[in-house]
């Protein structure tokens, strides 16, 4: 019966189905000649259980069909010089945030890099033998990239992240001792929660697993690291940080979990597949080959040419030191000045002009 009229609507309940007309629910008045050209008659009207009882006005127009809603395109992403915007009040709330939330926060982000190094130690530590090279250091790029994202999600005050706040010491939002103050503290806070991290997996014996390959994978990693010439780390911090700053830029232009996730994601198995070199990660990954280098149980893993470089002072002057240099060059340079330039230094010399002009 429903389908003879427009306004005859069927509604289910638990208890069966329930015949009503549209028009008599919201009291709506119409006419006549309206209900005939429809169909809706008043013996159509006799069969529905009950009756349907019409406000009916001889002299009422017939009502208009309800016009489309207007389609509002879906936006998953802000535009780049929008996110450029955005960025400079990223880095204003960042500069302005007191202790001890900035101690609390950093130290944070420096056990989430952490426990993303310590998921590509587990992941690696034999994944070569079975899909090779190329392919371990993607999965291992893609298992590291955890640390970043709960940074992000999660909440929490990277050194390498922030060095975004550059953007909004350009557009003089910022000033530049609360650079300097933010990028002290939190680069010395992330410095504990990595050296938590390390204290807690030593203590844990997880690198024993897998005969103590996973331990014997943390020590060599950390070998490499500490016996890079300086120039090398140098250029593949400028390289890592560069890729880092980018997955922070993209991560907020995302409006949506998963597209934040994505974003992190690929810039960040990109720069630890290619080998570079992060100055937070390597607060854990060397000092977790510093405590496991003379354990009994590694020995017979471990090449003594191998981890011969590995030293507080190959921690500290050939890669610390020039990984952080490279790591402000590559955020700072390549990602900070550069956008500012491209999308908001061009908005405030023409704002200057046309005030000049006035």
């Amino acid at each position: 019966m429903a389908d003879k009229c427009q306004f005859l609507k069927t509604y289910s309940t638990g208890n069966g189905s329930v015949l009503y007309c549209e028009l008599a629910a919201f009291n709506q008045p119409v006419n006549p000649d309206f209900l005939k050209k429809i169909g809706c008659t008043a013996e159509m009207r006799k069969e529905c259980p009950g009756g349907v009882e019409l406000n009916i006005n001889s002299s009422a127009p017939s009502p208009a069909p309800a016009p489309n809603p207007p389609v509002t395109p879906v936006v998953s992403c802000s535009p780049p010089p929008e996110l450029a915007k955005t960025m400079v009040g990223v880095a204003e709330k960042k500069a302005n945030t007191g202790m001890p939330s900035l101690a609390w926060l950093a130290i944070l982000a420096g056990a989430y890099i952490a426990l993303g190094a310590i998921m590509f130690t587990i992941i690696t530590n034999d994944l070569a033998a079975f899909i090779g090279d190329g392919l371990t250091r993607l999965v291992g790029g893609i298992s590291f990239s955890i640390g970043l994202i709960l940074v992000i999600l999660a909440g929490a005050e990277l050194f390498t992240g922030n060095n975004l706040i550059f953007t909004g010491y350009l557009e003089k939002k910022v000033t530049g001792k609360q650079v300097l103050t933010n990028w002290f503290w939190v680069y010395l806070f992330n410095f504990v929660g990595s050296l938590l991290v390390v204290f807690l997996f030593y203590y844990s014996g997880i690198w024993k697993a897998n005969g103590g390959a996973i331990g014997a994978r943390a020590v060599n990693i950390a070998a490499s690291k500490a016996s890079l010439p300086w120039a090398e780390a140098l250029f593949r911090g400028i390289f890592c940080n560069w890729l880092v700053c980018l997955a922070v830029w993209l991560s907020n232009a995302g409006r949506d979990v998963i597209g934040k996730i994505l974003a992190i994601m690929i810039p960040i198995a990109a720069f630890v597949a290619a080998g570079f070199e992060h100055s937070i990660a390597n607060m854990y990954f060397i000092p977790m080959g510093l405590a496991l280098k003379n354990q009994a149980a590694l020995q017979e893993l471990l090449n003594p040419a191998v981890i011969e470089g590995l030293t507080m002072k190959g921690f500290f002057l050939n890669n610390l030191i020039p990984v952080t240099i490279g790591n402000l060059i590559g955020g700072v340079i390549f990602v900070a000045t550069v956008y500012w330039g491209a999308y908001l230094k061009p908005a405030a010399a023409k704002s200057v002009s046309v005030k000049g002009r006035a």
